[in-house]
């Protein structure tokens, strides 16, 4: 069974397809969608959504955002999304090692350095 999936920027439409099941980052720890599942509405962390189609499996560095599920539509609401293949590897590194100063520097709240732990272990894990 597939069910919509529509992932919005706040400048256009990103993804807008039928899938069998997406992985999502929440907050919550990782979680899969199924068609029929039940109405949700949760927050998304850095990490890495995974979209299975009947044709395809695709991933996702997505930073955050919020999520919502019902009457079969999953509906994703975030800045940004970029298809991990699509990655330049070449910069992760550097990418990284910004995100780590910024820790480092003491002048985030608490949520801004779990948003950047998080965007740093993502990265990672794609190279």
């Amino acid at each position: 069974m597939e069910f919509y999936l529509e992932v919005i920027s706040p400048e256009k439409v990103l993804i807008s397809k039928q899938v069998s099941e997406v992985t999502v980052p929440a907050y919550e720890g990782d979680m899969t969608i199924l068609a029929e599942h039940v109405n949700l509405v949760t927050f998304l962390r850095p990490g890495i959504m995974n979209e299975v189609s009947s044709s395809n499996q695709k991933r996702y560095f997505i930073e955050e955002g919020t999520v919502e599920f019902s009457r079969n539509k999953l509906l994703i609401l975030t800045p940004s999304i970029i298809d991990v293949e699509k990655i330049d590897r070449s910069k992760i590194s550097e990418q990284i090692k910004d995100l780590e100063n910024k820790v480092l520097s003491q002048k985030n709240s608490d949520k801004q350095n779990f948003l950047y732990s998080q965007k740093i272990e993502t990265l990672k894990n794609i190279t």
